[in-house]
């Protein structure tokens, strides 16, 4: 099997202004990109090394071997908040420092920051972005028995402690206001919404945080979640020039590989000696209809399996982020995370971080508004945005190239929606759409769902 960890890299350049590229509402869209020219290199060369993370250090916060078992005794003697599983993946998100420098789940002045600023204003004057809220709910029995406690203990759905919040302040949880600001909208069926704000509490209480051991999921693909400070280890190891990240929750299909590919030539003709990608899966709450962490990762593998990505200059890591399914303010989110982990350049494309309208029959974001925000989004100046064309499978060649609008009947666009009827058929896509490894873990995926006799679905 292929190895599979993660990478990322540092460049000098200030993210430039986007070229114009085609635009489509069209499934299935991969991207080149715009380069930053050689005109706008400091001092005209190519420099070497990761770049620094916001606030200048990782924030680190899981509590050191020796201290464990003093900390445990001093849990044991708080008053008690049980997390969700929502909340533990936040937990992990912040213990690892892919918030740097957030330290803990947000106070008030934090929250409100990243509610009207997307961005928080460090002691320094300095500016770093945070698009969503990382917040803890409480209700009314969990702060009437918290009292005048200024520290709590976390617990498992078990009842173990898993942290202490130090220096908490409660405030009010503005469920709506929070709602509008992230996701443009309070129209109902917004997943993420339904799953873990609608019914939670209506206070949020922020402090700062003490893990008290590694956040383990025990569900066979602990080892693919290395931290941003493991990323940075495993870059430097390989000796990465530049790392271009990119973010997925869904399969690999060769159109993405062909933006992948394609983005690290640009990068060889740049003067990059070893740019490295960054395959990145969101590996936090996903909606019901996404296919499962468990089977992308399968996936994953066989298209490094089966050599559609090199494993020598991919490295593909899970980012234990839930999701938002919030369009141009989450994919900010998705962005910055990455600098922390030591990402130069970060690939977006069509519609990213979003979804259809969940009234409407329209999708809930444009297109193009995830691509432009990234660049002028504050605090992701250092950040190299790499926006994309679209590419479809080509007839001509039999395989995923670039869309050429000058001769669009050589173009199939196979939306998800096909995608997926295929796979829960077992039928084969046109050959070159996606490699013969993935999509039999995409067969079998959906067969695992189909009940025995059950009719294939209608195209």
């Amino acid at each position: 099997m292929a190895s599979m960890s993660a990478v990322l890299s540092k460049s000098p350049f200030l993210s430039q202004p986007l070229s114009k590229s085609p635009s489509s509402d069209l499934p299935f869209s991969a991207a080149t990109v715009s380069f930053p020219s050689k005109s706008h290199r400091r001092g005209g060369v190519i420099r070497a090394g990761l770049i620094s993370p916001d606030g200048g250090k990782l924030v680190e916060l899981v509590v050191s071997e020796p201290r464990r078992r003093e900390k445990k005794h001093e849990a044991a003697e708080l008053p008690r908040v049980e997390l969700t599983s929502i909340d533990v993946q936040w937990m992990h998100v912040l213990s690892e420092g892919w918030a740097s420098p957030l330290g803990g789940f947000m106070r008030e002045s934090e929250f409100l920051q990243t509610l009207h600023f997307n961005s928080l204003r460090l002691d320094d004057g300095s500016v770093v972005n945070m698009s969503v809220p990382i917040v803890l709910a409480i209700d009314d029995e969990q702060k009437a028995s918290i009292g005048e406690s200024k520290r709590v203990a976390l617990v498992d759905s078990d009842g173990n402690p898993v942290a202490i919040l130090t220096d908490i302040e409660i405030y009010k949880h503005p469920k709506e206001e929070r709602i509008a600001r992230t996701w443009g909208t309070t129209a109902p069926g917004l997943p993420y919404v339904e799953e873990a704000i609608t019914n939670a509490g209506n206070w949020l209480i922020g402090g700062d945080l003490e893990v008290l051991e590694p956040v383990k999921y025990n569900d066979g693909l602990d080892r693919f979640r290395l931290s941003p400070a493991e990323l940075r280890k495993e870059l430097e190891k390989r000796g990465a020039d530049a790392v271009f990240a990119f973010q997925l929750r869904n399969p690999v299909h060769n159109g993405h590989a062909l933006l992948m590919t394609d983005t690290r030539r640009r990068l060889l003709e740049m003067g990059y000696k070893n740019p490295i990608l960054l395959l990145h899966p969101l590996g936090g709450y996903t909606k019901a209809d996404d296919v499962p962490l468990s089977w992308r990762m399968k996936q994953h593998e066989k298209v490094l399996e089966d050599g559609v990505l090199d494993p020598e200059t991919t490295v593909v890591s899970i980012f234990p982020s839930p999701m938002h399914y919030a369009g141009p303010t989450e994919v900010q989110w998705h962005a910055k995370a990455r600098i922390n982990a030591g990402a130069n350049f970060y690939i977006v494309g069509r519609d990213p971080a979003g979804m259809g309208h969940p009234v409407e029959k329209r999708d809930l974001y444009d297109a193009d508004h995830g691509k432009k925000v990234l660049s002028m989004a504050p605090g992701l100046e250092r950040l190299n945005i790499l926006p994309f064309r679209v590419a479809a499978y080509d007839k001509t060649q039999g395989k995923m190239a670039f869309f050429d609008p000058s001769r669009p009947q050589d173009f199939l666009f196979i939306s998800g929606t096909k995608m997926r009827t295929l796979a829960k058929n077992k039928e084969n896509p046109p050959d070159g759409f996606m490699c013969p490894g993935g999509w039999q873990v995409l067969v079998d995926y959906y067969d695992s769902l189909t009940p025995a006799g059950k009719l294939p679905v209608p195209a």
